[in-house]
């Protein structure tokens, strides 16, 4: 899914934006991160100024966000194929790959299924399934 804001603040590079709170979120990212090297700056939607990158909480909750430079913000699996394109070489062919029918439709059916289930996954906790303002910590969050 996208959409075409028009940012607050214009970003020289991509963000990718993710949930902090979710442990294996937390460590999908840094997983992906560390072998795909994509060229972007990553941060938790927790710290991140979503209003200035176009978005809102209640879509950064739901899934992890690609937004471009020019303000386009790419949601779920489209993301994953952002952040695979902007990586170069094999995976930038990966990630073209995630951007074509019939596969983009399969890897947006995947991303569901695990964003849904992610509580359930290696690293997952329950604070996952809880709303953002009732997870252990969120008024620390707030007051940052």
């Amino acid at each position: 899914m996208t959409s075409r804001p028009v940012p607050a603040v214009p970003v020289p590079v991509p963000v990718l934006v993710y949930d902090g709170d979710c442990a294996f979120c937390t460590t999908s990212v840094n997983v992906l991160t560390r072998w795909v090297r994509p060229r972007c700056t990553v941060t938790p939607w927790q710290f991140a100024d979503l209003d200035a990158l176009g978005t809102t909480q209640e879509r950064a909750e739901h899934e992890v966000l690609w937004v471009s430079p020019l303000g386009t913000v790419y949601g779920g699996a489209q993301a994953v194929a952002k952040l695979l394109l902007s990586a170069g070489g094999g995976w930038a062919w990966l990630g073209g790959l995630l951007t074509l029918p019939p596969v983009r439709w399969i890897a947006h059916g995947v991303y569901r299924l695990i964003a849904a289930n992610r509580t359930r996954l290696p690293g997952g906790s329950p604070a996952c399934a809880l709303p953002a303002d009732r997870r252990p910590g969120a008024k620390a969050w707030k007051a940052l």
